[in-house]
């Protein structure tokens, strides 16, 4: 693996900037074919091999992306060859990978000084290497609740994506597009990124700090301001749940006013919407984390474990043991 300055332009026709795209059973083909894309477009846009790059799987043949999609690599984590990056493809419940010698060839691609990045769930499994740790990154809206509890010490954002030095993470989905015109515009200028982007008709281009999730307005799916506020302070506020009275204390209005507006916006109550947040949290972390079922339950403002699997049976039609095992 070479060492590079990549603070340089470092891609020529003698000398391509080598990509290592390892895949991970299960990876996301939106955020692969959103990061592998853009490097593709550079060489035919400049007619010059700016880039050429791998598929790595890890233990060579093919690997299944997370909507059966199959993809042949090039090479196996045994001997993959001189690379200059690596890009780490993941989706599903990275949470569940355990491959030692997968974290242990990333570790040595860092000690050779290959810049590593993360799409998707890849940030997390740099995060398992111990490869992120100083560095500002981010990671997929879905992970971030296991991620946190994981890697409570690392420096996580919930942008888009993050560069810094020779590390890059991204969410996934289609924000690999905007990465990628980011790393293309530090490798060889805004000239080449903004040409990518224009080709896949990219018109807009977003900052890295932007935030994954759509607008609350959006998500909720309600204009009224004061409910909308209400909303986030229940997801910012789940281990302890904050009374009805109190949000409404929060938020500037009487509690009945509250409660018409949950009747008349949500149709349902206060306290059964607060629930279903917390629930809805409580499943990421069942399905993402080991963490014991009776932790879980005190982290999403359960205080009895009895109360926690009877209200969640009720909700999602099976038990927390049971929704354990289904992942």
């Amino acid at each position: 693996m070479a060492k590079n300055d990549h603070n340089l332009s470092i891609g020529d026709k003698d000398c391509p900037l080598r990509v290592g795209f390892l895949l991970i059973p299960g990876f996301a083909l939106m955020s692969y074919a959103s990061a592998v894309e853009p490097l593709r477009a550079a060489n035919v846009l400049t007619g010059r091999n700016l880039y050429c790059w791998r598929h790595i799987a890890i233990h060579g043949g093919e690997t299944a992306a997370s909507n059966g999609v199959r993809i042949h690599a090039d090479a196996s984590i045994a001997n993959v060859g001189r690379l200059d990056t690596v890009v780490v493809c993941a989706g599903g419940n990275p949470q569940t990978f355990d491959h030692p010698p997968t974290l242990a060839f990333l570790r040595s691609a860092a000690r050779h000084g290959v810049r590593l990045g993360g799409v998707s769930a890849g940030p997390y499994l740099l995060a398992e290497a111990g490869l992120l740790d100083g560095y500002r990154c981010t990671v997929h809206w879905e992970h971030i609740p296991a991620f946190v509890e994981r890697f409570p010490h690392l420096q996580l954002s919930h942008s888009l994506f993050e560069i810094d030095r020779d590390r890059f993470t991204c969410a996934g989905g289609i924000a690999a597009l905007d990465m990628m015109h980011a790393l293309i515009r530090i490798d060889h200028g805004a000239g080449v990124a903004a040409a990518v982007s224009d080709w896949f008709l990219q018109t807009q281009i977003r900052r890295g700090e932007v935030a994954q999730r759509l607008s609350p307005t959006e998500r909720f799916g309600v204009h009224h301001p004061k409910l909308v506020e209400t909303l986030l302070r229940m997801e910012q506020k789940i281990e302890t749940p904050l009374a009805p009275s109190e949000l409404a204390v929060c938020v500037g209005i009487s509690l009945r006013q509250l409660e018409r507006l949950f009747a008349r916006h949500l149709g349902t109550t206060i306290g059964r919407r607060y629930q279903r947040i917390r629930l809805e949290r409580a499943k990421v972390l069942l399905r993402q984390t080991t963490v014991p079922i009776g932790e879980i339950a005190l982290a999403t403002g359960f205080a009895a474990p009895m109360h926690f699997s009877r209200s969640y049976r009720r909700h999602f039609g099976v038990a927390p043991r049971q929704e354990r095992k289904a992942r």
